[in-house]
């Protein structure tokens, strides 16, 4: 089969490679998968105004041949356009942690970036899922310097999961962020119910599409 396309939609190479490094993970060996990485923007997304310009594009960026594409910033930007023009499936990674999260019943977001608490509520309820979203809970201080230590970035999104899980009644966490695919698979160790890290979520709802869809339509 043709790659598939996982998108960043921020500048960071560093984040890409993380990333696929994780998707291949999932998808295994007989699924190959590729990156691309946008020129312009910003290195992580931690403000609306981030995400709208990664939105225009990514829906505007050129996929060539490949058998589905992954949106990989939890936002999901761009997605809508991409779907309206390609013939492929296409998943972002913030739709497909939130729908594998309901489906255990009431589910949280932990995250790192508060500035986007209203793009993310406005999501869960573009999904349908706003009965089973028990709330988000975010990590203090500055999302790109926290982002900069992965053990400090895992305890602080821990002690969100805790937050999610004792005070709102989490039966599931959505760890919100591709930039924190390495810390949900530290986290998705560390609890009795599912934490779910939304890279490895989206590869396993484009590999449902791509078996549904074995064309591509």
């Amino acid at each position: 089969m043709n790659p598939i396309l996982l998108i960043n939609p921020n500048t960071s190479q560093a984040t890409t490679q993380m990333m696929l490094e994780i998707a291949r993970a999932s998808l295994g060996e007989r699924v190959p998968v590729r990156g691309a990485t946008m020129e312009n923007g910003v290195p992580m997304i931690v403000e609306e105004p981030d995400l709208r310009a990664a939105d225009g594009a990514v829906g505007a960026l050129d996929v060539g041949d490949a058998s589905g594409v992954i949106v990989a910033a939890f936002g999901d930007p761009g997605i809508e356009a991409l779907r309206r023009r390609l013939a492929v499936p296409v998943v972002g990674i913030g739709e497909a942690a939130m729908h594998e999260a309901a489906r255990h019943g009431r589910f949280g977001i932990a995250t790192t970036t508060p500035a986007l608490a209203a793009s993310i509520e406005a999501k869960v309820r573009q999904l349908g899922l706003a009965a089973a979203f028990t709330g988000a809970r975010f990590t203090p201080g500055d999302p790109a310097r926290l982002g900069t230590d992965p053990q400090a970035l895992e305890a602080a999104l821990a002690a969100a999961v805790q937050a999610c899980i004792e005070d709102d009644g989490a039966q599931a966490v959505v760890i919100g962020g591709g930039p924190l695919g390495r810390a949900a698979q530290a986290l998705s160790q560390r609890f009795a119910i599912p934490v779910i890290g939304p890279v490895p979520a989206a590869c396993r709802a484009i590999m449902r599409a791509l078996e549904g869809h074995p064309a591509g339509h």
